[in-house]
């Protein structure tokens, strides 16, 4: 765990939390464990001739019992490309690009922090033990891909 650091307006709330934390807590403290579940990101159906991208939300969710104050640090994988600059769907051979942002405005990719990436961070603490991010995802525009149903599979990994 990392100690919070209080900012002004909120030193009274948060030496209550420690000092609740203290009072309740055994002589070694509670180990502190997490949960993350995914909800995947489901494009729909794409049409060659559409002139603007194809969106489509997911979602992360994360769940910490334990915790005192911490920053959850969120990555995803490559998946199937091996590459965040541009992510793969699969039909069999076909491929169909995509990739997947940290913000609606798709301005970083979210990936590990490496290959032009980012990644997301969730604060966790006593009386918000649980987080929800969104994955924003699009499939660019002027692409031809054989018909078929398109998958790829990302490693959500998140680091306390």
């Amino acid at each position: 765990m990392r100690p919070g650091r209080p900012t002004r307006g909120t030193t009274s709330l948060l030496l209550t939390c420690a000092a609740l934390s203290a009072l309740a807590a055994p002589a070694a403290r509670a180990a502190v464990s997490c949960s993350v579940t995914a909800t995947g990101v489901a494009f729909g159906v794409y049409t060659p001739l559409q002139t603007t991208a194809l969106a489509a939300n997911g979602a992360v969710a994360i769940s910490c019992t334990g915790v005192v104050y911490d920053v959850a640090t969120v990555s995803l994988s490559t998946g199937l490309s091996g590459t965040y600059a541009n992510r793969t769907m699969k039909s069999g051979t076909a491929s169909l690009d995509y990739n997947l942002y940290t913000s609606a405005n798709g301005s970083e990719i979210w990936g590990n922090g490496s290959g032009g990436s980012g990644t997301a961070q969730a604060v966790l603490w006593f009386f918000a033990p649980t987080a929800n991010l969104t994955v924003y995802g699009t499939v660019n525009a002027g692409q031809d891909p054989t018909p078929g149903t398109y998958m790829d599979t990302i490693t959500v990994t998140v680091s306390y």
